[in-house]
């Protein structure tokens, strides 16, 4: 669930993966295997790739369909 979330989040947000890869500080190779399901980031590594997309970590793990619960 998380893979799938965090690829389809990110396009909808015309965001690259490569620009993903760069703002978190990480290598493209190791930002590719988050969206193939290979690797799990860190919790930190979480959380900011929730705020870089603006959703919540509940949403990109499957937990809620509510992407941001702050803007209802």
């Amino acid at each position: 669930m998380f893979s799938k979330r965090l690829n389809q989040t990110r396009k909808e947000r015309g965001i690259t993966a490569q620009m993903m890869a760069d703002l978190l500080q990480t290598g493209i190779r190791n930002y590719r295997k988050y969206e193939s399901g290979d690797a799990k980031p860190t919790l930190d590594g979480l959380v900011q790739i929730a705020d870089i997309l603006d959703v919540s970590t509940d949403y990109l793990l499957g937990k809620s369909d509510i992407r941001n619960p702050e803007e209802l």
